[in-house]
């Protein structure tokens, strides 16, 4: 292990917890004294994923976190939130026990989960996952989160009345 610091390969484990599936390990380099951080997470097998074009991909778990990211972004979510989400999409991934697996499968997960941690983080993420073509179909996707009335997450401002969409589709047209 590099230290982040100096780049030393030199480093002791000073303290190791096991979460979850992952193990963190505080390290100290022997070389600057420097402490950091790492993570080890089991990868039991390679999974590819199948795109809607038929190409196949190997599954990135950096690329899932980037475009939940972007979609909870400037949202106030608590701390490692959506790290925790991934690894739980993750872990789904290699439970299911395939060494396949569709896109729209892995975009079922996240939208099903982002409908449960942020509401606005949901329809950002579903206006680009169901490639929403104008506003009607966004207005329809609002509607029927409000229809469901489904609890709303904690620090979130509830979604507008179908009367205020109503409104600003109206003055969108014009």
């Amino acid at each position: 292990m590099n230290c982040p610091y100096c780049g030393s390969q030199e480093s002791k484990v000073i303290d190791s917890r096991g979460l979850d599936e992952v193990v963190r390990r505080r390290r100290k380099c022997l070389a600057c004294n420097a402490r950091f951080t790492t993570y080890e997470r089991i990868q039991p097998h390679d999974i590819f994923i199948i795109k809607k074009d038929g190409r196949r991909e190997e599954f990135s778990r950096d690329k899932l976190l980037s475009g939940i990211h972007k979609a909870c972004e400037k949202r106030p979510l608590p701390t490692g939130a959506v790290d925790k989400f991934v690894d739980t999409i993750e872990a789904e991934l290699y439970k299911v026990g395939k060494n396949e697996v569709s896109s729209s499968y892995i975009g079922d997960l996240v939208m099903e989960g982002l409908r449960k941690l942020d509401h606005i983080a949901y329809i950002r993420f579903a206006s680009v996952y169901r490639e929403f073509t104008d506003i009607g179909a966004l207005k329809q996707e609002v509607d029927n989160l409000a229809v469901r009335r489904e609890l709303i997450p904690a620090n979130q401002l509830p979604l507008p009345s179908s009367e205020a969409v109503n409104s600003l589709v109206g003055r969108k047209r014009r």
